[in-house]
């Protein structure tokens, strides 16, 4: 390969899955001897002569003598004509960047990403251009690598995308203006709805039909977790036909009256409950097409069902939700890409990265005591929270003209009342999870743990990419419960009551900038358990402690006396005297009875997992 500009082709090309290798110049590097292997599914290049390169790079290449880049970290190739290449970039004296020999010759382009040394869960896009003298050579490349590229079978080739324009601090539109060029770079067809209203994105979903849906492979939220759990219910309450969790009973004093019901536990506040299986309430009611309440019937029974539903089935294997963060918390963002960045949650998206994701089915049967309603559902990605949580909510509401430090200011004057309700949790015990979870009993250990209510802290094994538990198969049951069916032969009821600060049920970590570790640690996000966080009545100073713990790097806030934390697949839940409400998902639901039940894995997300 001469360096005036007659270049010698130095290709192999007998077939698509044979090795090609040319030279070619490198823009700001040199040239180099690029090389696709089809069995190691990359592109690779090393310098033809590294004497030429100093080993550094002030246009951010970060290459020595060679370098690779795997096929499916490659999102785009483009022929972008005649043109100069610089085939150096050195390093003055100085520490400036002087430009060496440049020729002018046809260019590709290649786009992929890089992640970050310092922060691995920063994904960053990557864009490198190649040039020869033989219009014929970068034509043949870019064949190539698009026909490596369409192989990639995982890839979305057409996006439903909602921007919430007034999400967090109002920047959605920008946010979406600056990541869009990757899904056009992409060739990612993407039909942009701006919200106008709340519910506006919930109305769309929920009635569009299943044959138009699945043209698309998903549907991406430009906003923050209120806006993903508005898409999220507005596809699952029409097209999730499953039967419902247990009811709570209706009385306080029902359960202590209970056949039933077994010996008491030392402390007097847990209890054993039968078997939820042999209950035969009512059947739950959903939202039809019309937006009707419709009773969840079989198939066969369902004219809308044969019409529209058996087209989408629930987990869907295509099907993804993409979340581009522009909200107060994006905790669902945190925990599922490990980095609130619009940039590399676009990445993810375009590269069809996919991780599954546990839902939790809410239903609230009575919304007062002395009421007589019709059991109302909502799906929760995140956490339903009452007590602190639903009053922090509530207030906040107050004051949205302050924007996201609402939550602080209502968080504070939340806190500062210190109230508690009364209130009875009934939970699903799973035997293989005993240990691992739940408070210490008996005696306190020292003097210290009496002052600060601190028990044994328990193992914390934490969710990241690639994970073992998330990556198992969901069993799959047959049972009228089929989310806790393949629990039920080792596992029970058991019940808590009494005055609890909060009730909290956390599907995922919820890890955020104000929590970084999240309300639990080693939540997974797809092991088919909630975690269900109890926080009994205490000194103030006390929850101080615990909420404080809570906003640590490694803290400890389920390792306190008055805190009871159980992984459950399902809980049940009744209030007593005067009432709060629950925060589901950003979502203010009033609830005097209350059940949930979670399912695995039901949803998959453009998301490749947390780094670290």
């Amino acid at each position: 390969m001469e360096r005036n500009g007659n270049i010698q082709e130095d290709a192999n090309l007998e077939g698509e899955n044979s090795v090609l290798s040319s030279r070619l110049f490198l823009e700001n590097v040199g040239e180099v001897v690029l090389t696709h292997n089809p069995d190691e599914d990359q592109l690779s290049w090393i310098l033809v002569d590294p004497r030429d390169y100093d080993g550094s790079s002030c246009f951010g290449l970060c290459l020595n003598s060679g370098s690779a880049l795997k096929i499916s970290d490659i999102y785009s190739v483009e022929f972008i004509g005649y043109g100069i290449v610089h085939e150096s970039a050195l390093t003055n004296a100085a520490g400036g960047c002087l430009l060496g020999h440049s020729s002018e010759m046809y260019r590709f382009k290649v786009h992929g990403v890089q992640k970050s040394k310092t922060y691995p869960s920063i994904w960053t896009p990557s864009i490198y251009t190649f040039g020869h003298t033989d219009f014929q050579t970068c034509h043949m490349w870019v064949n190539r690598i698009n026909a490596s590229l369409d192989k990639e079978v995982d890839r979305p080739k057409n996006l439903l995308v909602f921007v919430h324009p007034r999400s967090g601090k109002g920047n959605a539109c920008r946010t979406w203006d600056a990541v869009a060029p990757i899904f056009s770079q992409a060739n990612v067809k993407t039909k942009v709805t701006v919200t106008e209203r709340a519910g506006h994105s919930f109305d769309v979903l929920a009635s569009i039909t299943n044959r138009e849906l699945n043209l698309y492979d998903g549907v991406v939220a430009v906003g923050g977790d209120g806006l993903f759990n508005e898409l999220l219910n507005g596809l699952l309450l029409s097209r999730h036909k499953v039967p419902h969790p247990l009811r709570p009973t209706d009385s306080k004093h029902s359960a202590e009256n209970d056949s039933n019901l077994s010996v008491h536990e030392a402390d007097g506040n847990i209890e054993e409950l039968s078997d939820p299986c042999e209950d035969h309430s009512p059947l739950l009611i959903s939202v039809g097409h019309n937006g009707t309440q419709v009773p969840n019937l079989r198939p066969e029974a369902d004219p809308y069902y044969a019409e529209h539903e058996a087209e989408f089935s629930l987990p869907h294997e295509q099907f993804r939700f993409g979340i581009i963060p522009a909200g107060s918390t994006d905790a669902t963002v945190v925990c599922t890409t490990g980095a609130r960045d619009p940039t590399t949650s676009a990445l993810q998206i375009v590269l069809g990265k996919r991780l599954c994701l546990d839902i939790a089915q809410v239903v609230r049967w009575k919304t007062t005591s002395m009421s007589n309603d019709e059991p109302y559902i909502r799906y929760a990605a995140n956490f339903a929270g009452y007590g602190f949580y639903g009053d922090v909510i509530t207030e906040s509401e107050k004051y949205r003209w302050m924007g996201p430090k609402r939550y602080d200011y209502a968080g504070t004057k939340v806190f500062l009342q210190h109230r508690s309700y009364e209130a009875e949790v009934a939970y699903l015990e799973v035997e293989s999870e005993k240990a691992s979870v739940g408070p210490e009993r008996g005696h306190w250990s020292s003097k210290m743990k009496a002052l600060w209510g601190l028990s044994k802290p328990s193992d914390k094994g934490t969710c990241r990419a690639k994970c073992s538990v998330c990556n198992k198969k969901p069993i799959r049951s047959s049972t009228r419960s089929a989310s806790i069916g393949p629990y039920l032969e080792k596992s029970r009821w058991k019940k808590s009551k009494g005055r609890f600060l909060s009730v909290g049920a956390a599907v995922i970590s919820c890890r955020n900038e104000k929590a970084p570790d999240g309300l639990v640690a080693d939540a997974h996000l797809s092991d088919g358990f909630l975690h269900l966080i109890l926080v009994k009545d205490c000194p103030r100073a006390l929850y101080l402690c615990h909420l404080t713990q809570l906003a640590v790097k490694g803290g400890k806030p389920l390792d306190f006396q008055f805190v009871e934390h159980y992984k459950t697949p399902a809980f049940m839940f009744t209030s007593f005297g005067k009432e709060s409400v629950w925060n589901v998902d950003g979502e203010i639901l009033r609830a005097h009875q209350l059940s949930a039940q979670v399912f695995r894995g039901l949803v998959s997300l453009f998301a490749a997992g947390p780094e670290v």
